[in-house]
């Protein structure tokens, strides 16, 4: 009843750009508990640091000859009465951007006993030097052969004097297990750097025990009003059937009879709609209008014992519901009364939930509509901004409501005036910024991107700021980009790119799954705004998740995107590797797949979804289930607001002539955004239609 977890799918969609918070140098003066790790004092006439690991200076583009950076071994500047000090140079770039600096390796460093990095650093008066820097540290990301995970801080207010900068390990939010560190390293970047070329003396790089860690990412947030309504029906398990009984609804079987589903396309298509969106409706608190994260079952059975009910919900499944609203009215599921009805309880609880500067949390319970969560997400943030949107159109009596909660919140709070990027998110509760960024154009966060430029929060240079491709110099990308050349759209430069795979051009998302691909294209109509660059790859992006899964794993069914496993409450990440820069692996089938590309392959997506229907007990009372593993059969039992949502609304757009599309395209905001992106070619001089 509580989430064990924040949103798995959009923390694992990570870009490969990072962000460290803009604060002050934090300070201790506990006494440390454990003896402190040296990483290097630079009090050797070697490079090498205290644990043996090389050092060294790097420029992300070797060829920029106006980026560089050196260092030397300084005996001159040394704090103490003798030794060295790292007397480090950077050059940056003052016409474009440009990244350098310094590096030593850690050797596998187990830092789990560790809560805090102290470093020594000042200023060169002579040469100057940018008041602020970034470090980092880098670790391999488990499972993921040749990626790092990352995590950085920005060290500010650094002067001509020597002083010593503490900060909490906690701050670095990009690293949650501190064991297995590869490197250490120093960033400099032209646009962070108010002095575009200085240097820096540095000593005594270590870590130190505390024993006082700070606030964490992971920090509980209590819920007393739940723990009470809870507590007055007997304690948590007690009240599982109240919860049960403030929902709309609840399924009276588990699974639907294979034969009774229609042989005509459209109508299948419409009783699938239609399931789905008796079960988004039933899954939502009467009380609050909010729907539910997750509800498990058990095959075969629906009863309360068998089950368990999440009752928490995310942003993003608020926003979903929005569009689904629409959705079902404009098939005709719901009465315009109907719809405003429920509408009412949902802005009732909106209008009144705890939020941080203008922006919801990402989650909260929706038995009490408590916030469970420390978070503020950009990409759940901006789904909710997009329903409202949508709604404001499809019901114009509702723009009183809608607009007041659009405006309350401005996008630049996310926005990375560093990299140009949006960041992940901001923790309230360590007054810091996510470590990652959204830095991939082709994934899920583009739409909240073109949200954002349409209301005019972050500058139009920030969609072309986005990476269509990778270096080629990035050997842990699954292929090596072609026609990775400099272009320009209106004024603004940019590498272009594309993989290539079996005769197929396309841009790459970063995992590989159809979610990041096309979850934007149930509000965004990329095919008519955007035709010869976000359109075409839509197309080949279903296409090939199609090929490669029948072709090349030999699964009889295909779909893999982000989803439930088929083990009780477990959720992971899933694609086709060639389709992602970083991908995830193979694995479970999940249908709303299918359904989001039911708009670009239709005949072959409803091929798939009759196959599941056919070969699997994957479909309910209220639709499909979340997931199946296509060898074993096993399936997950279980309805997860956001993936039913995203095949309802898909399935709507489908069957009613881009319905939702159409209400959010009309809207002021979207038609600004639409001029900024229409005139990209992803294939110049012209895109390559897909092999038939």
């Amino acid at each position: 009843m509580r989430p064990p977890r924040f949103f798995a799918i959009l923390t694992l969609l990570l870009s490969f750009s990072l962000f460290a918070a803009d604060s002050v140098p934090a300070q201790t003066n506990s006494a440390p508990t454990a003896p402190r790790i040296v990483l290097h004092d630079f009090d050797r006439d070697d490079p090498r640091n205290n644990l043996r690991g090389n050092s060294g200076t790097w420029n992300l583009e070797p060829d920029d000859q106006k980026s560089d950076a050196s260092f030397i071994l300084d005996d001159k500047q040394h704090r103490g009465e003798s030794g060295h000090a790292l007397f480090l140079t950077y050059k940056l770039n003052p016409d474009r951007a440009s990244q350098n600096g310094f590096y030593t390796n850690l050797n596998d460093l187990d830092a789990r006993n560790y809560d805090h990095l102290e470093i020594w650093v000042k200023g060169d008066a002579k040469i100057g030097f940018a008041k602020s820097f970034k470090i980092e540290f880098k670790k391999p990301k488990p499972g993921y052969p040749g990626q790092m995970l990352k995590g950085g801080y920005v060290i500010q207010g650094i002067t001509s004097e020597w002083q010593k900068f503490t900060i909490p390990l906690n701050l670095i939010t990009g690293i949650t297990e501190w064991d297995h560190l590869d490197e250490f390293v120093i960033s400099f970047h032209t646009r962070r750097a108010d002095v575009k070329q200085g240097g820096y003396y540095i000593e005594d790089i270590a870590l130190i025990k505390t024993g006082n860690p700070g606030p964490s990412a992971n920090d509980h947030v209590d819920v007393p009003k739940k723990k009470q309504w809870e507590n007055e029906r007997g304690g948590e398990k007690a009240a599982i059937p109240f919860v049960q009984k403030r929902l709309v609804g609840w399924p009276t079987i588990a699974l639907a009879d294979k034969k009774g589903f229609p042989k005509d396309d459209r109508e299948f298509v419409m009783r699938v709609a239609r399931d789905t969106w008796k079960g988004i409706d039933a899954l939502t608190d009467k009380e609050h209008g909010l729907p539910l994260d997750t509800v498990r079952f058990s095959k075969g059975s629906v009863a309360l014992k068998d089950s368990r009910i999440g009752d928490y919900t995310n942003v993003t499944n608020i926003g979903i519901y929005l569009l689904s609203v629409v959705g079902a009215f404009e098939l005709k599921f719901i009465t315009k009364d109907e719809a405003l009805q429920k509408l009412k309880a949902t802005f009732d609880s909106l209008e009144h939930m705890e939020s941080y500067e203008g922006f919801l949390y990402n989650y909260y319970d929706t038995t009490s509509d408590e916030r469970s969560s420390n978070f503020v997400s950009f990409v759940d943030s901006a789904w909710l901004s997009c329903g409202l949107i949508t709604l404001r159109h499809a019901f114009p009596e509702l723009e009183s409501r809608c607009t007041p909660l659009l405006n309350r919140g401005n996008y630049q709070f996310f926005y990375d005036p560093v990299e140009q990027h949006m960041n992940h998110g901001y923790y309230v509760n360590l007054k810091v910024r996510a470590e990652y960024n959204y830095g991939v154009l082709y994934t899920e966060p583009r739409a909240g991107s073109f949200m954002a430029m349409g209301k005019g929060d972050v500058p139009e240079e920030h969609w072309f700021s986005l990476l269509r491709t990778f270096p080629e110099n990035a050997d842990w990308q699954t292929m090596t980009p072609t026609n990775r050349v400099l272009k320009k759209v209106r004024g603004h430069e940019f590498f272009g790119g594309y993989y290539e795979w079996k005769g197929y051009k396309y841009v790459p998302c970063w995992g590989g799954s159809l979610f990041e691909a096309l979850m934007p294209t149930m509000v965004i109509d990329e095919r008519q705004v955007a035709p010869n660059s976000l359109g075409t790859n839509d197309v080949l992006h279903a296409t090939i998740q199609r090929r490669y899964a029948l072709e090349e794993l030999k699964y009889p069914v295909w779909g893999m995107s982000p989803c439930s496993t088929t083990a009780e409450d477990n959720y992971s990440e899933f694609g086709v590797k060639v389709l992602g820069t970083a991908p995830y692996k193979p694995g479970v089938v999940t249908p709303h797949v299918s359904a989001l590309a039911i708009n670009f392959t239709p005949k072959e997506s409803i091929e798939n979804l009759r196959k599941l229907i056919e070969l699997y007990d994957v479909y309910g009372e209220y639709g499909f289930y979340d997931a199946v593993d296509p060898m074993t059969g096993q399936v997950a039992y279980k309805y997860l607001a956001l993936d039913q949502g995203m095949i309802f609304v898909a399935l709507a757009n489908y069957l009613g002539d881009h319905c939702v599309q159409k209400h959010f395209m009309a809207d002021p905001i979207a038609q600004r955004a639409s001029a900024i992106i229409k005139e990209e070619n992803f294939f110049e001089p012209e895109p390559t239609p897909p092999p038939k």
